[in-house]
């Protein structure tokens, strides 16, 4: 289904061609009315009237989330406070929230870009959503609901939390859309077998429309199965509107990056070179309409592929691969790379091994990997399971794709903490002091 067929039926030369468009007026407006913007453009020595072609985007420097921070709370507006309708923040567990504001303008594109993401994944009117992303200064909750009504989708807002009271919805309220993060829904699917619930015959979920978070096919399947759900992607970041940068279609076979409203990069988070399509580095974002707080070559530290043939949809817009982790999040283990997503694709191929798993840190340069996992209740409770077998299975399997050898430790079901919101994967230690 699409929404907006007129954009997003748009072919290559015509994506380019409006893109072109779009930068050059972006540019302009963000020098006249952002200083830090000057600023940039001034030690670049670049002019903005020099920005003719996508070519020239590559000369203009990146902004970086510490940017904001050191704006904080309003200083990369554009417009009068006035003219603010909105404003979301993000925790700041590591600094200064990072605050970005709406303009009228603003949250009618939002709207509009949720609204395609819902019909992309299928949606249409008649549909119910329960909305079980947290209402409030995360932009997940107001986003999808947002999206769900510019559709003229019925929406339950019922917030992340509370799983029982989700559960009684899910059976009751009979909705037909499923909103949260991906873990919270494999939370959902476990409780749901705990509580003697049959979602085939209880629940009338088709599409689930899953975020905020890296997770991997394995973790699609596992939701599928638990829910009796088609789990779709999607992508976004509170800097850029929220979720709504990017959604996966019935394909499942990448995710459309809105191009008419963002024109995406892939570098080389060293060097910042500009990589090839098809090449895996960091997404880097520029906004073409934002009025209220517009952001040039925004550097996510999100790390995937952007591929740009044509899809089976009858799209042409860029598809992204799915995000393979953050480079923050990166651990560097015995030399090698890790990232999270990568262990949880091992992990969820392994017959007995339940959803839930921690990676913990305990060193400030580690030479083995530790990981705990719980193990699947049904294999648990089996007279067959042999700890010692399960724990050199992870372990080889883990070392056969990640080329390190690992410590498992393997736990009960239920003892590992659930999120309702997005999963921490990583516990470290050295943060509490161990």
């Amino acid at each position: 289904m699409f929404f907006e067929p007129k954009l997003e039926k748009m072919r290559p030369r015509a994506i380019r061609e409006l893109q072109v468009r779009r930068l050059r007026a972006i540019v302009r407006y963000a020098h006249a009315r952002v200083p830090l913007v000057r600023a940039r453009f001034k030690g670049a020595r670049l002019r903005p009237e020099s920005v003719k072609t996508l070519e020239d985007l590559r000369r203009i420097p990146f902004t970086v989330k510490d940017d904001l921070r050191d704006a904080f709370p309003y200083g990369l507006l554009a417009v009068p406070l006035k003219d603010v309708r909105e404003f979301h923040a993000s925790s700041g567990t590591t600094g200064k929230p990072t605050v970005v504001g709406y303009n009228d303008h603003d949250l009618e594109t939002w709207k509009r870009l949720m609204a395609r993401c819902y019909a992309t994944a299928g949606a249409k009117p008649g549909d119910i959503v329960q909305n079980a992303y947290g209402y409030g200064l995360f932009t997940g909750g107001l986003g999808f609901h947002y999206g769900a009504q510019r559709l003229g989708l019925a929406v339950w807002p019922i917030s992340g939390g509370n799983t029982k009271r989700q559960l009684l919805f899910m059976k009751d309220m009979k909705p037909t859309i499923l909103a949260s993060t991906p873990s919270y829904a494999m939370y959902l699917a476990e409780e749901a077998r705990a509580n003697g619930y049959a979602p085939k015959e209880d629940f009338r979920l088709r599409i689930g429309m899953f975020g905020a978070e890296p997770w991997s096919e394995e973790a699609r399947r596992k939701i599928e199965d638990g829910l009796n759900i088609r789990a779709n992607d999607c992508y976004g970041l509170s800097e850029l509107y929220g979720p709504g940068v990017a959604m996966e279609c019935d394909e499942q076979d990448g995710l459309h990056i809105w191009a008419d409203e963002f024109l995406p990069e892939v570098i080389d988070p060293q060097t910042g070179e500009v990589l090839e399509p098809g090449e895996q580095g960091e997404l880097v974002f520029t906004m073409l309409t934002r009025q209220a707080m517009p952001l040039l070559r925004y550097r996510t530290r999100d790390l995937s592929m952007i591929e740009e043939d044509e899809c089976s949809c009858g799209r042409y817009h860029p598809r992204l691969r799915r995000i393979r982790g953050r480079s923050d999040d990166m651990l560097i283990i015995g030399g090698v790379n890790v990232f999270p997503s990568q262990i949880e694709h091992v992990l969820m191929t392994i017959e007995g091994v339940g959803e839930w798993y921690e990676i913990v840190v305990d060193r400030d340069i580690l030479d083995k990997l530790f990981v705990r996992v719980e193990v699947e209740p049904k294999f648990y409770n089996s007279a067959a399971f042999d700890p010692g077998q399960l724990q050199q299975t992870i372990s080889e399997e883990l070392r056969a794709v990640l080329s390190i050898w690992a410590r498992v430790e393997l736990l009960k079901p239920g003892t590992i903490p659930r999120s309702e919101g997005k999963a921490n994967r990583v516990l470290d230690l050295r943060k509490q002091g161990a």
